[in-house]
C-alpha cells in the first residue's frame, strides 16, 4: 500500500503553511502504508501536474492532499471538488482566474473517494477538532483537489484521492485576534488518525454529518 500525502507551500503572504509543517512531520509509514510526500506549489494549474506527474511515477493507492484553511477550528476532510477557479487572491504566480473551468471536459463536479466520515470520526477520537466540509473554496485547494480527481476518473482507475483541510498555526494567529489555531503535534496527529481510516475502511461509516445551511 502507498498513499501519497501532498502539502502546499506558503502562500497569501504567510511565511510557513501548516499543510507543509505538518506533512513533514508525518511517520513515513502508518500500519502497513508507505507514505510519500510531495510539497506542491500554491499555482494554478501547475499545482495538478505537479502532482499527477507524481502519481505517475509513484503510483500511489491513495492521494491524499493537505491544505490551509485559516478560520477553520479543526482538519475538515472534504466530500466534494467543483470545476471552477475563481480566485479571491493572485496564486504565488500571480495568476487570478475569475470564474473558469479547471478542465473544459471534466464534471461539474466530482467526490471524494476517501471514506470521509470515517475520517472525521477517527480524528476526533484522536482527540483532535475535526468536521466534514462540503466545500473546499474556488482558490487553488479546490483546483488539486478537482485536478487530482479528474485525472484519477481519467487515467488511474483504482486509485482513491480527495483533500483535507487543515487550520492556521498557534503562530500564525499572533497578528491575527480571535482566530482558532492548532499545534503542529495536533494536526500530525490527526492526519495520521486521518490515514488510519483510509486504511481501514474501504467504504465510509454512516455518520450523521450534514449542514442545514
Amino acid at each position: 500500500m502507498k498513499i501519497l500525502l501532498t502539502a502546499f507551500e506558503p502562500f497569501g503572504g504567510d511565511a510557513i503553511n501548516p499543510a507543509q509543517e505538518a506533512v513533514a512531520q508525518v511517520a513515513d509509514r502508518i500500519g502497513e502504508a508507505e507514505i510519500v510526500k510531495l510539497s506542491v506549489p500554491v499555482v494554478f494549474g501547475k499545482s495538478v501536474e505537479v502532482v499527477r506527474r507524481t502519481m505517475e511515477a509513484e503510483r500511489p493507492d491513495v492521494v491524499l492532499c493537505i491544505g490551509q484553511a485559516g478560520g477553520r477550528f479543526g482538519l475538515t476532510p472534504e466530500r466534494v471538488a467543483i470545476n471552477i477557479d475563481d480566485a479571491r487572491i493572485p496564486d504565488n504566480e500571480g495568476n487570478q482566474p475569475l470564474d473558469k473551468p479547471i478542465f473544459e471536459d471534466g464534471a461539474p463536479a466530482y467526490f471524494t473517494s476517501l471514506p470521509v466520515k470515517a475520517m472525521v470520526a477517527a480524528i476526533r477520537e484522536a482527540g483532535v477538532p475535526s468536521s466534514l466540509s462540503y466545500t473546499a473554496g474556488t482558490y487553488v485547494c479546490n483546483h488539486l483537489m478537482y485536478g487530482v480527481l479528474y485525472h484519477i476518473a481519467k487515467s488511474f482507475p483504482g486509485t482513491r484521492g480527495g483533500f483535507m483541510h487543515v487550520p492556521f498555526l498557534h503562530e500564525q494567529v499572533m497578528a491575527r485576534p480571535n482566530t482558532p489555531s492548532l499545534s503542529t503535534e495536533d494536526i500530525v496527529r490527526g492526519i495520521e488518525a486521518a490515514i488510519g481510516a483510509i486504511l481501514a475502511n474501504e467504504e465510509d461509516a454512516s455518520h450523521v454529518m450534514g449542514h442545514t445551511h
